[in-house]
């Protein structure tokens, strides 16, 4: 936090400045934020190592530009109206990409009838996903720090519109090897996209936003699997010609090929890197603390240090694994105990996910006004294990409506836990990227995700539904467990309570001033 004086227009000259500092009362300098007299910190530049570094930002021959300007700049924030239309753009192409991720799974025997293939082979349909992040998540973390968000947005979003129209080459039951590329391309665009929401909660949302905001970006991949769960088993209906099939498939394809289209032209029109002012304390420390030569390596060492962090990334991989399991294989295990009901086996994923974007805003909202991360992350840990006993124990009971019920409740905390374990990792890794921390996450998630899918799919085949779900009971109860260990040590919180946002400190000449939050309309 810098006060600054208005008569320090006039000191040009670094030497008359430092002794300025020196003397004048009502210039005060945060003990975080160091300035040296030749450089200017401007709220633009980037928070995160490997940013560039706005052009206020280099040295001046001549001593300091403008200071007062400059730290003005700083101490501004303010609240831009964008900010609503990103996450929502953004929440929209995840959604699209989340789509077709499932799309296959939801009617895993009618695309193996049509292709002439095995369960597993449409299995690793979905797996891709998941085999493809892990590799590339270190080179497209390093291009988010290096080019930014939008870079990212526009690049992830061009692949997933690239992917689905690849799909259309593949309506010939010969041609399954042409869907297959469409969907790793469509993988390969998950990876610019699931780590994103707690970086761009960050980036353009105040103080009281951050945990909302995250989880509206995460609303739309849960609700992009709930209609990859619904409409699927609508549009493509169990038939044995294989001609109506591919026409059935086509209309899937070329729908989701339209709408992949014109979110990527959104993303093109709405899209920005970030705002013109810092939305909060933390994140305009953040610009302030900013390094152009911190390592990149350097960052994830440190990471992996922070033992909090460790067990958030082991637990929020167990339980994201499972949901992922879960996900595709529940087509096959519903219709094991109810032959026929491939559209009834939708709505139940429906069911999972839709309650469990609910639970995601509650959450999102709950943590916004108590700030009570580890413990609402450990209950929503808990009481998915307890669903997915339940659900375990009751889905051979011949009673649809029971495995509804119990779905549901499942889903509630098992997908609504996805957005808080984000948010938990930005709290415990600040001010450190979040773009890093929600990889690593994602990256957890996707090799247990591999893990239980293969699993528990051999387990189901061999055993039956019961041994597979009891097998991820063991896993999640681990998850718990280790839960309880974190330690809450919440950064980002600590960085915004150090000066009050809406504390205004009187200085007896009255020039000095705090940030304050502003929104665009009040300007």
């Amino acid at each position: 936090m810098v006060n600054e004086n208005p008569n320090l227009e006039e000191l040009n000259d670094p030497p008359v400045l430092e002794k300025a500092l020196q003397a004048e009362p009502s210039v005060s300098v945060h003990p975080i934020v160091s300035i040296h007299p030749s450089v200017s910190i401007h709220p633009s530049v980037s928070a995160h190592p490997s940013s560039s570094v706005h052009p206020s930002t280099s040295a001046q021959p001549g001593g300091l530009n403008h200071p007062s300007s400059s730290c003005q700049e700083l101490s501004v924030i303010k609240l831009s109206k964008r900010r609503w239309a990103v996450v929502l753009v953004f929440s929209c192409y995840s959604m699209c990409n989340a789509f077709q991720w499932i799309q296959y799974s939801s009617i895993n025997n009618i695309f193996m009838h049509f292709y002439g293939v095995s369960a597993f082979a449409i299995d690793w349909l979905s797996m891709c996903y998941m085999l493809t992040y892990i590799p590339l998540l270190p080179p497209v973390a390093w291009l988010l720090e290096k080019f930014g968000l939008r870079t990212i947005a526009l690049t992830g979003s061009a692949l997933n519109c690239l992917g689905a129209w690849v799909k259309l080459g593949s309506l010939k039951p010969h041609l399954f090897p042409v869907t297959v590329l469409g969907q790793v391309i469509c993988s390969v665009a998950q990876v610019f996209i699931l780590g994103m929401p707690s970086r761009i909660a960050s980036v353009w949302f105040g103080a009281n936003e951050v945990s909302t905001a995250c989880s509206v970006a995460v609303f739309g991949n849960q609700l992009g699997i709930a209609i990859g769960f619904l409409v699927p088993p609508i549009l493509v209906p169990n038939i044995k010609d294989r001609d109506q099939l591919a026409y059935h498939i086509s209309i899937m394809f070329y729908i989701i090929g339209g709408v992949a289209t014109l979110l990527f032209i959104l993303v093109i029109i709405v899209f920005k890197e970030k705002p013109k002012h810092p939305p909060s304390r933390a994140q305009s420390l953040s610009y302030a603390l900013a390094s152009s030569d911190a390592s990149y390596f350097s960052s994830i060492v440190r990471l992996f240090k922070n033992l909090n962090f460790v067990l958030l990334v082991i637990t929020y991989g167990l339980n994201a694994g499972a949901f992922y399991a879960l996900s595709t294989l529940l087509n096959r295990m519903v219709i094991l105990h109810y032959p026929g009901e491939e559209v009834n086996a939708g709505r139940i994923g429906l069911t999972i996910v839709i309650a469990g974007m609910l639970g995601a805003v509650i959450s999102g909202i709950w943590l916004d006004k108590s700030k009570t991360y580890k413990e609402t992350t450990l209950v929503v840990y808990i009481m998915t294990l307890v669903g997915m006993v339940v659900y375990t124990f009751t889905l051979s009971l011949g009673h649809l409506w029971v495995v509804f019920l119990t779905a549901g409740t499942l889903g509630f905390f098992m997908t609504g836990y996805l957005p808080l374990g984000f948010e938990f990792a930005v709290e415990l890794t600040y001010p450190e990227s979040e773009g890093m921390s929600s990889g690593l996450l994602n990256v957890s998630a996707q090799v247990f995700g591999i893990i239980f899918t293969i699993s528990q799919g051999q387990i189901i085949d061999s055993y039956g539904t019961m041994p597979g779900n009891i097998f991820l009971c063991v896993f999640l109860s681990l998850g718990a467990a280790l839960t309880a260990f974190i330690r809450a040590d919440l950064r980002r919180q600590k960085a915004n309570k150090e000066v009050p946002e809406t504390k205004v400190q009187e200085e007896e000449n009255n020039t000095s001033k705090a940030p304050t939050i502003l929104s665009e309309d009040h300007l």
